[in-house]
């Protein structure tokens, strides 16, 4: 069902994009109703054009979802959701999943502050792909040009001010929108950017946990990914016997708990057959790419909130307490909040509702409670 769904979406696809090709990036090409909105919104899922890896025009899908209400003066403040790693074929977009809406985190309490929420697929996910995975510039345009397409739905009425909330990869995301906002969409006015255990480290990232089943598949995604985005050399690093299982991996959807299942039996094998050397992460050129895609610091006007799980064992906590404390000595403002007990799963769901309370406080005007100072400031 899901796939004769893409195939039709696909199509779609290319018909809207047909005499678009020198839109704007942002541009709305299509709207379509969807059914199952929470209670007292309306949704739309949407196609949008952005720009590609080599600045050539592209076509990204998302979803939109619409409080009722009425429209504040100067319009509705807009939040936009990254979200985490789903996977990396057209296949695996959120909006094509039997419950998208419940796969926002703190969806309910932000229409009910009467924000706007818009989220993107990223590209290459309900479109054509390959997905970049873990491209942070990648994920910031497609992040920015849903809430571009988004100030053209008509029922929306959104206005220019916005905050960026992710999870994981979409924490990446949300950092990477925090550093490329003010020159990518100087239309928008940023409010602050929220994340959970977020990628700022891609180098650490894929070192600490390439002994991980959990590592592995990351290794394999992003492999296999950046073999196709930027040309990189996969056969010689991994072996021959071990494609099959990278090749499962790349095809496989994270959707629930059956998913996360299914690939730790199909990459079973990469823990004793995977790559002819060491960690790749070492290795140029990916190393210079992994740095790359990893975060700086946001400029210092722009607050950051970050939630991380105590018990994460993919995203460490101190990697990142060392990108908060980055931050700090940037001189801008953080609010690190530690949960404890909480692993990777469960950051965002745990971190999000005081991460849309942090998010009203910025859209109100009040100033941004930062936790830099002492500890955190040294980077402990």
């Amino acid at each position: 069902m899901r796939s004769q769904f893409l195939r039709a979406l696909l199509a779609l696809i290319a018909a809207a994009f047909c005499g678009f090709v020198h839109a704007a990036p942002g541009a709305l090409l299509r709207a379509v109703p969807m059914t199952g909105a929470p209670m007292g919104a309306s949704a739309s899922r949407i196609l949008y054009t952005s720009l590609g890896e080599r600045g050539e025009p592209i076509v990204v899908s998302g979803i939109v979802v619409v409080p009722e209400g009425p429209v504040p003066p100067g319009g509705r403040p807009m939040v936009a959701w990254a979200h985490p790693t789903t996977g990396i074929v057209p296949a695996c977009a959120p909006s094509l999943a039997l419950q998208v809406f419940r796969r926002i985190p703190g969806l309910p309490e932000m229409l009910a502050h009467g924000w706007v929420v818009v989220a993107t697929d990223y590209p290459g996910l309900g479109t054509a792909g390959p997905h970049p995975y873990l491209v942070g510039g990648s994920e910031a345009r497609s992040v920015l040009d849903s809430l571009r397409a988004a100030r053209a739905l008509p029922n929306a009425h959104a206005g220019s001010r916005f905050a960026v909330w992710g999870h994981s990869q979409g924490g990446q995301a949300a950092l990477f929108t925090g550093l490329m906002a003010r020159q990518y969409a100087p239309e928008l006015t940023l409010e602050g950017v929220a994340a959970a255990a977020p990628a700022t480290d891609l180098l650490a990232l894929l070192d600490d946990d390439f002994d991980s089943i959990g590592g592995r598949n990351l290794s394999a995604m992003t492999l296999w990914s950046w073999s196709r985005v930027y040309g990189l050399p996969i056969d010689k690093l991994v072996l021959p016997q071990a494609m099959p299982a990278v090749d499962a991996l790349a095809n496989e959807c994270i959707e629930s708990a059956f998913d996360i299942v299914r690939r730790m039996v199909s990459g079973r094998s990469l823990a004793h057959t995977f790559l002819s050397v060491g960690n790749f992460s070492k290795l140029e050129p990916w190393r210079s790419m992994l740095a790359l895609n990893s975060p700086g610091p946001l400029p210092r006007v722009v607050p950051l909130f970050i939630a991380q799980g105590e018990a994460d064992g993919l995203v460490r906590p101190d990697v990142t307490r060392v990108y908060a404390a980055r931050q700090c000595a940037a001189g801008g403002s953080v609010r690190l909040l530690m949960l404890p007990g909480v692993n990777h799963g469960f950051a965002g769901r745990d971190g999000a509702a005081p991460a849309v309370a942090w998010m009203a406080d910025r859209f109100a005007g009040r100033p941004a409670p930062s936790d830099c100072g002492g500890a955190l400031r040294q980077g402990a």
